[in-house]
Formats: C-alpha cells, sequence, structure tokens
C-alpha cells in the first residue's frame, strides 16, 4: 500500500465479495477517490479504471494502483514479485507481467483515497521515470511470454518511451545515454 493513501473501511469486504461472485479472477482492484491539497478532485480520464484483460493498457502509464489491490498468492508465485533492483517504476513493471497472465477485475466504487500532491512523493524524486518503465519493458519483451498481439504492443510502447526519454537525455548533454538509447531505437526497429 502507497504510504499516503487509505483504504476505505468496506475495501477487502467489496473485492471479497466481487471475487467470490467471480471465482475465475485472481486479481481485484478497485476505483479511487484522488484528494490533492485535502480537497477531492476529478481523476484525470488516462487514469480511469478498466478491468479485464488490459496489459494495452497498463502500457503508457501505471493503470493499477497498489493501494487498490487485492491478489491471490498464486499470481506472485507465476509472475514474481516487485523488482527490487528497480528504484522505482517497480509496480509498473510488475502490472505488465501480471496484465499478461491475468485479466482484472475491477470493483467500480472507489474504496481508497488516494492522496497527492505533496513534495515527498515518490514519483517526484526522480527526472526520467520513464527510464524505468523501458527496463521494464525490455525485461516484459525478452522473456518471451507475450501473445503476438501484446508484443507488438509493449515493442512499440518502449520505442515511444525511448524515443521521448532520448530526446531528454540529448537536451541535458548526457552523451553515453544518448548513445545507448540511439541503439535500442534501431534494435526494436525504430529510428533513432
Amino acid at each position: 500500500m502507497d504510504s499516503d493513501d487509505e483504504w476505505l473501511p468496506e475495501k477487502l469486504l467489496q473485492q471479497k465479495s466481487a471475487l467470490k461472485d467471480n471465482p475465475e479472477h485472481k486479481i481485484c482492484h478497485t476505483e479511487e477517490n484522488w484528494i490533492r491539497h485535502g480537497l477531492c478532485v476529478a481523476v484525470p480520464k488516462k487514469y480511469a479504471k478498466k478491468g479485464g484483460w488490459m496489459f494495452s493498457e497498463c502500457l503508457p502509464l501505471c493503470a493499477i494502483s497498489p493501494s487498490t489491490v487485492l491478489i491471490h498468492r498464486s499470481v506472485f508465485l507465476d509472475v514474481g514479485l516487485f523488482d527490487t533492483q528497480l528504484p522505482a517504476c517497480e509496480d509498473y513493471d510488475l502490472w505488465l507481467r501480471i496484465s499478461a497472465r491475468y485479466p482484472l477485475l475491477l470493483v467500480k466504487q472507489p474504496q481508497i483515497n488516494k492522496h497527492g500532491g505533496h513534495e515527498d512523493q515518490l514519483s517526484l524524486a526522480f527526472w526520467g521515470m520513464d527510464k524505468f518503465r523501458i527496463s521494464a519493458l525490455q525485461k516484459i519483451i525478452e522473456a518471451d511470454q507475450l501473445s503476438d498481439q501484446d508484443l507488438l504492443a509493449a515493442v512499440n510502447m518502449l520505442v515511444k518511451k525511448a524515443g521521448i526519454y532520448l530526446n531528454g537525455v540529448t537536451k541535458r548533454g548526457k552523451a553515453d545515454e544518448v548513445e545507448y538509447y540511439r541503439q535500442l531505437i534501431r534494435r526494436y526497429g525504430g529510428d533513432a
């Protein structure tokens, strides 16, 4: 659970009930309320929650909030745990691995309050968070476990994110990273 989030009182009851009614699912997440500077705000459309097979929805950004999830332990035995080698975006990496193998059940009523907008958020600690997402994309592509459709989507997203990151390191004069990301883009079929 993220340190700045809070569960609503019925969260686990709602999720257990949903999973009982849908025994073919092993993972359930929920909608969330966004609280910024103490006020409830509208959740941006790009963060709208979805259920079902949602690997492609997980590619652009972290589409699943850790605080909302209830997961059967067998899923972790199948896909592994958080990658502790990643200093950030370890949740993005895990959701890619899970969503490639499992459909997600969604409880549409918000079951957490997600607090944000404060200076000590981890997402503000690193410049170029896509660097870690690119690593996660490489890992899942090279694991050779994706369907053809998911593989194509993952490669396209890697090339897109690597291109954006390449522009950033080029502007910052980071020559070693510039060359690495140019080669990475070429390796996956993009123009660099």
